[in-house]
């Protein structure tokens, strides 16, 4: 009998670890404003929400994926991009983090021009470049051939990429973008790269994969979201730059 009880309570433990899954904290930074709070919630919920207000703190959300034959976890931390709403809380952003998406407007250089900042916090909050980094380029779907010198060319997004060691990917959170989209240049026709949301978060999830330190059971598992408030909170529509 006490063989049988052993056994069962090891089957049910290589069960349980079976049906565990590593899970990941992405952290998605950049300016308020970009598009953050969209794009993390079409990689997680797969569609882009009706309605978004200025994020307040920090908010979460999952998705799992399975790469090659395990199933893996990425936790979203989509966090403030005013300072006002995040200076008390960058300590908790950078805990435990396991890659970075750096997230800029397309269509707003001056987003793009704020990611050096992004970058400098990562290095004071210690985040070696061990850490995977990705720059993503959101809002491809407002790319207007007419006012091109007004917007964040590929060229320079990519060149920003190489020199901070990220991977570079255009997409849209709000309208599923062509793999290439030719727009006419004064006498000339630019092809743009433009790359699925989902493109991004299976790159993400791959690079992972080969992490050996993923959130353990006895680090937080955040679902949900936490704000900080102040007595009145004030709450933004979503904006460009």
């Amino acid at each position: 009998m006490e063989s049988s009880l052993e056994f069962s309570s090891s089957v049910g433990s290589v069960s349980s670890l079976l049906g565990r899954c590593r899970t990941f904290k992405v952290l998605v930074i950049g300016d308020s404003g970009v598009g953050k709070t969209c794009l993390t919630h079409r990689l997680c919920a797969g569609e882009f929400p009706r309605g978004v207000e200025a994020t307040i703190g920090a908010d979460f959300r999952d998705t799992s994926l399975e790469i090659e034959g395990e199933k893996i976890k990425l936790q979203l931390w989509d966090t403030a991009g005013q300072e006002r709403f995040r200076k008390s809380m960058v300590q908790h952003y950078y805990r435990n983090v396991h890659a970075v998406l750096f997230v800029f407007d397309v269509t707003c250089p001056a987003s793009f021009n704020g990611l050096s900042a992004w970058v400098e916090e990562c290095r004071q909050n210690s985040l070696g470049h061990e850490i995977p980094r990705f720059l993503i380029g959101n809002k491809s779907d407002l790319r207007d051939p007419g006012r091109a010198e007004r917007q964040v060319s590929q060229e320079r997004a990519t060149s920003f990429a190489k020199a901070h060691g990220m991977v570079f990917f255009e997409t849209s959170a709000k309208n599923p973008p062509r793999r290439q989209v030719s727009r006419q240049r004064g006498d000339r026709e630019v092809v743009y790269q433009q790359d699925e949301v989902e493109d991004v978060v299976t790159a993400v999830g791959t690079t992972l994969k080969k992490h050996k330190n993923p959130l353990t059971s006895g680090s937080p598992a955040y679902s949900g979201s936490f704000k900080v408030y102040k007595k009145r909170p004030e709450k933004e529509l979503w904006t460009c730059c």
